[in-house]
């Protein structure tokens, strides 16, 4: 009996019984190859933007992942050299997740060229660093300033850092705060950084000319020793004793004058100085290396800051809303370190810095004073100089003429 059953089952299927091959091919559910495809789930990438007083182990446990596993991963990361407490709000952590829906990666790229990740194996968690080669291209930037030099950048195409680029190559001969004219032209010859076709920054400025009414200032790189500075045409080195200004991108509100109208006292009396109007607050720096011989309140001064520099000169800086760190009398200060804040101290009639430049005990012009100058390319460079420096040149001109 049991053979007699089979055999008729046997014969319904290959009979009219049987279903069509064809209904069987149309219906995907039956299909052996999408049916396998589909019951693989696919590795999927979780991307997650770090908030305000988010620290990593939140933000993964905000994603999904238990805190034990959080802290194994922020583990990792910091044996690989990662350190986390320079995540910001903004930042994107990455997350690969396998089909069995467990996390297999985390990543965080800290910075165009630098990254790291936490990648799970047999052993736990397992830190790896992650670095970009910066694809550094050279190109040529030109410009002509009408309503300010930052607005002629920009008009480039450029970002405001090539601003500070320009002028901390010539901030030794030409104060940008009073004397940038409209009409004044530069071009530059720089390092541009790209991560992929993404601009990330600028490298160095290579070669550098700015024109102002009669004079052309020229600035080169050029590498004495482990030392990579800016030299003029000449070779002479473009750092100099003094900077020729103690504020970066103000405005002036009175010239160096022996007979200005005084705004508070009345009359005209002599003001052997520079005013500089700036927001109270506003950094102030000291224009050479020197020791500080007073530092405190002087009378119609308001709060000052008087520095004794070599060759005879002096420095004041006064009606500070308050001292720089550390500033006192006898304390050495370098170049470019901050003395002091912008206020309105004394006898004043707003926020403004008054600076002084004291020569042999007299009062001198700031703007007009010729000051000590750098140190040369040394002479076994010199003819090596010469040609680098013409070929940067005939670059300039040939690129964007005056």
């Amino acid at each position: 009996m049991l053979v007699l059953a089979l055999a008729t089952v046997a014969s319904r299927w290959w009979t009219s019984e049987a279903p069509s091959l064809d209904v069987v091919a149309e219906d995907p559910a039956l299909d052996p190859e999408d049916s396998a495809t589909s019951e693989i789930p696919a590795e999927r990438q979780q991307s997650v933007d770090v908030r305000r007083g988010d620290n990593l182990v939140g933000v993964l446990i905000r994603a999904g992942l238990p805190a034990a596993i959080g802290h194994e991963v922020a583990d990792a990361l910091s044996k690989a050299g990662a350190n986390l407490r320079r995540l910001r709000p903004g930042d994107t952590i990455d997350i690969a997740w396998s089909p069995a829906d467990e996390a297999t990666s985390v990543s965080w790229q800290e910075s165009p060229w630098l990254g790291y990740a936490a990648v799970a194996g047999e052993g736990g968690w397992e830190g790896k660093v992650l670095e970009t080669t910066p694809d550094i291209r050279v190109t040529t930037v030109h410009g002509r300033v009408e309503r300010s030099l930052f607005h002629a950048i920009e008009e480039a195409g450029e970002q405001p850092q090539l601003v500070i680029a320009l002028v901390n190559i010539f901030e030794w001969d030409f104060d940008f705060t009073a004397d940038t004219r409209a009409g004044d032209r530069f071009r530059l010859v720089v390092e541009k950084r790209y991560a992929g076709d993404t601009f990330v920054s600028y490298g160095r400025v290579l070669a550098a000319q700015y024109q102002s009414e009669r004079r052309l200032l020229t600035g080169i790189a050029f590498a004495v020793g482990t030392r990579f500075a800016h030299y003029d045409a000449d070779g002479r080195s473009l750092r100099k004793m003094f900077l020729k200004s103690p504020l970066e991108f103000t405005r002036i509100t009175s010239g160096f004058t022996y007979a200005r109208p005084h705004p508070i006292l009345g009359g005209r009396r002599p003001h052997l100085a520079i005013d500089y109007a700036a927001p109270t607050g506003t950094p102030i720096r000291a224009v050479a290396d020197g020791v500080v011989v007073k530092a405190g309140w002087d009378g119609g001064y308001g709060r000052i800051v008087r520095i004794r520099h070599r060759a005879g000169y002096e420095t004041l800086y006064a009606h500070l809303s308050r001292l720089g760190r550390g500033v006192r009398p006898g304390v050495r200060v370098r170049q470019r370190q901050v003395v002091g804040h912008v206020g309105t101290t004394g006898v004043s009639t707003g926020p403004h810095l008054h600076y002084e430049v004291i020569k042999g005990g007299r009062r001198v012009n700031p703007l007009g004073e010729k000051f000590i100058p750098g140190e040369p390319i040394p002479t076994a460079q010199r003819t090596q100089f010469q040609r680098h420096a013409a070929s940067l040149i005939e670059r300039l001109e040939a690129e964007s003429a005056f």
